[in-house]
């Protein structure tokens, strides 16, 4: 695999949206060690607490506080910013949540990417998009292999849907608009992140940590579900690289898969398991999870992707196996419950991932 040459992003412009989640935190604080001029577009962080907030990453960045269904004012943070890169990770991400909102998840998911198309149409200076979807994007016809960029995009819930429109007006302003300028634009999908400082709602390894946090048993409302866990800086790495390529090679643009080998494609059970036996080896307890089906509305229950065309363009291939992953989320909540420094431990881990 070749290294990531995250040098390219010394002194360059770089705008996010949806910094202030946990994706974005963690990305944020990867190109600040990077050297990366940054400017963050995002609501304020969705969760209390957060990692952007515990790792205090605005004192190093330029952090501004606005709303993707918001063009007029994101306008203005592009004209004054002039950024060479953006990356979109601004969305309402929580299956379950666009069940109960599904309007602001299309206004959010479908319309703030129109919105940061249209910035990034009107400003020159860009030469690098990518907008990060989901794996479920995909028509999830519930088959042992793993799909396609080229398979039929179709995701089921509001929020799936929402991320498959998402891919679509990409598309569309791909073909419309930047035939004839130097845009590199590209859409990646990527599998369900896992890391340390995750505190989002209805998230497998969040709820892991609050119900050690009480000190009660984990519940598992579908141990059954069959996912590719990935740790968080498999993606974020990979969409920081594709910029790059792009940017320097327009060809090197289109859609991405960027997910674990078939060996990290986990059910829900299995995962939560893994988390006990190394939450009870690292800390001495003896936490358990036990099975408390609660109904709700459809989520998938398999769901893999095949990534052979990131591994083909760009050597590409994953470092961290959900093992060494779960060691990580461990080593980060461990320092977090006894009062440590956690920007440090995630600087330790990157630094571990790079190497």
């Amino acid at each position: 695999m070749k290294t990531i040459d995250f040098a390219f992003y010394k002194d360059k412009k770089v705008l996010i949206t949806g910094h202030t989640g946990f994706k974005g935190a963690w990305m944020c604080q990867l190109l600040i060690m990077a050297g990366a001029k940054i400017t963050g577009y995002s609501l304020k962080p969705p969760t209390n607490p957060s990692l952007y907030e515990l790792c205090h990453i605005d004192d190093s960045m330029n952090s501004i506080i606005g709303d993707v269904r918001d063009l007029n004012h994101m306008m203005k943070v592009f004209n004054e910013t002039q950024p060479e890169i953006v990356i979109h990770m601004a969305a309402q991400p929580i299956v379950r949540e666009s069940y109960k909102n599904p309007v602001y998840t299309y206004e959010t998911n479908v319309m703030g990417t129109v919105n940061v198309l249209e910035c990034v149409r009107q400003t020159l200076s860009v030469k690098s998009f990518v907008n990060v979807t989901t794996d479920k994007v995909y028509l999830n016809k519930e088959w042992e292999w793993g799909y396609r960029e080229s398979d039929e995009l179709n995701g089921y819930d509001p929020y799936s849907n929402s991320k498959s429109c998402s891919e679509l007006i990409t598309s569309s302003y791909i073909k419309s608009f930047f035939k004839d300028r130097y845009v590199a634009i590209s859409t990646v999908r990527a599998g369900n992140v896992i890391g340390g400082g995750d505190f989002a709602a209805d998230r497998i390894i969040p709820d892991c940590i609050r119900a050690v946090e009480r000190k009660e048993n984990i519940i598992v409302r579908n141990p059954f579900s069959t996912r590719p866990y990935e740790h968080v800086l498999e993606p974020v790495a990979a969409y920081l690289m594709i910029a790059k390529a792009q940017y320097e090679d327009k060809n090197l643009a289109g859609s991405y898969n960027v997910g674990p080998d078939d060996a990290d494609c986990w059910t829900t059970g299995e995962l939560v398991t893994l988390f006990c036996e190394k939450w009870n080896v690292a800390t001495g307890d003896k936490i358990k999870w036990e099975n408390k089906y609660e109904g709700g509305p459809h989520e998938a229950n398999f769901l893999k992707l095949d990534c052979s065309k990131i591994k083909k363009f760009f050597d590409w291939k994953p470092r961290w196996h959900v093992e060494e992953a779960m060691e990580k989320i461990v080593e980060w909540s461990v320092e977090y419950f006894k009062g440590g420094d956690v920007s440090e431990c995630m600087n330790k881990q990157i630094k571990e991932f790079l190497e």
